[in-house]
Formats: structure tokens, C-alpha cells, sequence
């Protein structure tokens, strides 16, 4: 779960999951929202991937990348069970 925290620290990588929310994207879709180098990107992807945030798939020559939606819903029921309310 410490990565995912990591990974949800730095604005950039919000940013990525704020987009993948609505579609699933390549790094090079990613990038083109980033005034960033592709290897910045990629290193965001990388982190992201790590922590399990998001989901990567080899589409011929293209990774496309979506939201993990199953890890979001794990860190949602841990919070409300240290709030007590499961």
C-alpha cells in the first residue's frame, strides 16, 4: 500500500489517472496532455504500474494503459474500515 500512496503524492501522476478515467490511452495519447519529455511520462507510467494504479497492454506496437479499478476499490474499503464505517 506504500506505493500507492508514493504513486498518489505527485501531481503529475493524478493527472494521469484523472485521464485514464475517462478512456484508455497510450503513453504517446498521455504525453500530448504534458508539456514533459516521453521519458518523464514513461517514468510516471512506471511508478504507477509498480504501485498497481494502473493496468498495462501491448496492443501491436502501442502499450495502452487503464485504471486498475480493483486496487481503487481495495484503498476505498481499507479507508472506510479505518473510519469504521464497514
Amino acid at each position: 500500500m506504500n506505493d500507492v500512496f508514493k504513486a498518489l503524492a505527485d501531481p503529475t501522476r493524478r493527472m494521469i489517472l484523472d485521464l485514464l478515467k475517462d478512456k484508455d490511452l497510450s503513453a504517446g495519447d498521455i504525453a500530448n496532455h504534458f508539456s514533459m519529455t516521453k521519458p518523464s511520462i514513461s517514468n510516471h507510467l512506471s511508478i504507477l504500474k509498480k504501485a498497481e494504479l494502473v493496468l498495462a497492454e501491448k496492443q501491436g506496437q502501442f502499450i495502452i494503459y487503464s485504471l486498475n479499478t480493483t486496487l481503487f476499490q481495495d484503498v476505498i474499503k481499507w479507508m472506510l474500515e479505518l473510519r469504521g464505517e464497514t
